[in-house]
């Protein structure tokens, strides 16, 4: 398993906050959706309100 950085956006109560994030995942795509399930569970967002501008390995 890899450690992948996830950099993006989200909807926030006082508008759009920035995150980075390392996820261990297979590969790139699995990062991604592992991000979006972290982000939805943690702060209840709905993957539209989830903007993902970067993932590096």
């Amino acid at each position: 398993m890899s450690t992948f950085t996830v950099q993006g956006s989200f909807q926030a109560r006082d508008g759009q906050q920035n995150f980075e994030t390392e996820i261990e995942a297979p590969n790139e795509d699995v990062a991604v959706e592992r991000t979006y399930a972290e982000f939805g569970s943690k702060h209840a967002l709905k993957r539209t309100q989830i903007e993902i501008s970067e993932v590096q390995a």
